[in-house]
């Protein structure tokens, strides 16, 4: 049996979608964003590397400080399959199917950076139509700010221009093209400058635990 911590402001989807909960601004977003990314590098650097099965919005969990908390209790699953060392003759499968994973999550994260920043729904029957417009703004003569979530009152365009071009090279169809999560972090963390603490939950009472998780991360 595993016990989580108490997330009390729902998940990541409720907080974009859902009328009745509050709204996100921009530097929430962006402190959201930077906390994924060290989570998902730290997954990805462990020994063996964990995948996470099914990244999405509704997987993410939002502290009382609104950090974000990846939580997905079928990832254990994922853990418990990968500590299973492969025989020499499933080697080359097992790496190859690791490899794969990890460029699926780099996608998935992908789209949920333009989750966050549209605020649209990315899974659902309009999803290839979402993704469409959003390489239409990144790669065409349009506004980035096209694919910002009217809600915004403010954002910063620098970081919007470093967030579309992750996104691009996040989505890219062939996943060998794709950047590790090392280098998607490094390259948000240049333009958006939260640092593991900052992304941290402040109020948890478990911080000094996940500072020593991430600290991992800030030293790499």
């Amino acid at each position: 049996m595993m016990v989580l911590e108490y997330a009390p402001n729902g998940t990541l989807h409720e907080n974009l979608h859902a009328e009745d909960f509050e709204h996100i601004d921009w530097r929430g977003r962006m402190r959201i964003i930077m906390g994924l990314a060290y989570c998902i590098q730290h997954m990805h650097e462990l020994s063996p590397p964990v995948v996470h099965p099914d990244l999405q919005s509704s997987a993410i969990l939002l502290s009382e400080d609104g950090a974000a908390k990846i939580a997905d209790m079928s990832v254990w699953h994922e853990v418990i399959a990968d500590g299973k060392r492969p025989t020499n003759g499933d080697l080359v499968d097992h790496h190859e199917q690791v490899s794969a994973g990890l460029a699926g999550n780099v996608y998935s994260f992908g789209v949920l950076l333009l989750e966050i920043i549209s605020g649209k729904l990315p899974y659902s029957e309009h999803e290839w139509s979402l993704l469409s417009s959003a390489l239409e703004c990144i790669t065409g003569d349009r506004s980035m700010s096209c694919l910002l979530d009217p809600s915004l009152n403010a954002h910063k365009e620098n970081e919007l221009e470093t967030i579309c071009e992750v996104i691009q090279a996040c989505i890219q169809s062939d996943p060998s093209s794709r950047p590790s999560m090392r280098e998607i972090t490094a390259r948000l963390r240049e333009a958006v400058a939260i640092s593991p603490v900052a992304a941290t939950p402040r109020l948890s009472p478990l911080w000094w635990a996940e500072l020593e998780v991430l600290s991992t991360v800030e030293a790499g």
